[in-house]
């Protein structure tokens, strides 16, 4: 009865959240997609032209986002090991970006060309235990930031959700180890009771 509550609750509060009813209102398949357009109009990330891979895309409002200001002339490419719909401008990749027929993948629609920005909006299914939640999202950050390391051209730029508690000090700190400069964001559209924090990464040593 208590977690039938709980899920009612948290219902409410989604259908009545006003970037859920700006995204369904503005075509966007998530409010997730007000998130990178924040940190995008603060810090001008994304330009027109770019070859971008987005980690863990679906449902795909972050691609979005990223094909729209991308242009024409931009390459976004986005892989996920679940189904996503698809989306003009948008280069989809079914499959885990680990895995050396995913990343063959990669590199032909890259066409040999070198990443200039890797975003990450990856999270993993909660099973309520904090300690166990943390170690997999610390994980998730782990393999997006490994992934950059290989991909990404030098002076290339990352954009990953990252979760403050254990191990958040230690993953900043491989981050300035990786990046020339690293901060942290919190966009309106996050909400205040989540622990996400995005963490930008500009100038990949």
């Amino acid at each position: 009865m208590k977690r039938e509550a709980k899920s009612k609750e948290w219902m409410r509060q989604h259908l009545s959240d006003p970037f859920v009813k700006a995204a369904k209102a503005q075509g966007y398949r998530s409010r997730a997609a007000f998130k990178l357009m924040e940190i995008d109009d603060h810090d001008k990330l994304i330009r027109p032209g770019m070859r971008i891979v987005d980690l863990g895309a679906t449902p795909g409002s972050w691609a979005q986002v990223l094909a729209e200001r991308a242009g024409s002339r931009g390459t976004v490419i986005a892989l996920d090991l679940l189904p996503m719909d698809s989306l003009a401008g948008v280069n989809f990749i079914l499959g885990d970006f680990r895995e050396d027929s995913v990343l063959r993948a990669l590199e032909a629609a890259l066409g040999g060309a070198p990443v200039d920005l890797v975003v990450s909006d990856m999270a993993p299914n909660l099973s309520g235990v904090a300690a166990s939640d943390q170690a997999r999202c610390q994980h998730l950050c782990e393999l997006a930031l490994e992934f950059s390391r290989e991909h990404l051209k030098t002076g290339g730029a990352m954009l990953i959700k990252a979760f403050q508690g254990s191990g958040y000090p230690e993953f900043m700190s491989d981050m300035r180890k990786a990046f020339g400069s690293v901060s942290s964001r919190k966009p309106d559209a996050s909400r205040d009771r989540s622990a996400e924090m995005y963490l930008l990464g500009r100038g990949k040593r």
